[in-house]
């Protein structure tokens, strides 16, 4: 929104309505987005079953929310680089590969999270 021209509330209601296109073309168009969202939904009423404090309830939701922080990154990351052309190029698919990766540490730390948790 640089040089938009919103300043205070509308700056403020304009960024709101952005978030929630970007929430809602993440989940019309990626599975992996839905699946964590479905997770998310899933993971909130277990945490507060499980978790002994709300320290615990907030990394265990926290590590999902994280989750899904990282897995739009990424779908940022390929919808750029998809948009930029269709040829094979080494540093397009580096970047795509990292924000793959860096989803799979994410879900590896959620994962670690809830084990050490559960099983303090």
């Amino acid at each position: 929104m640089a040089g938009s021209g919103n300043t205070g509330i509308t700056r403020w209601k304009k960024a709101f309505e952005f978030t929630c296109l970007g929430i809602k073309a993440a989940y019309k168009h990626e599975e992996a987005f839905r699946q964590e969202v479905f997770v998310l939904i899933v993971s909130i009423p277990l945490a507060i079953w499980l978790a002994g404090s709300n320290v615990e309830i907030a990394l265990m939701i926290g590590s999902v929310v994280l989750l899904l922080i990282v897995e739009l990154i990424n779908s940022a990351i390929e919808a750029v680089v998809d948009r930029f052309g269709g040829e094979i190029h080494e540093l397009s698919g580096r970047a795509k590969d990292m924000g793959s990766a860096a989803v799979f540490i994410t879900m590896l730390n959620a994962i670690m999270v809830w084990l050490l948790l559960i099983f303090n």
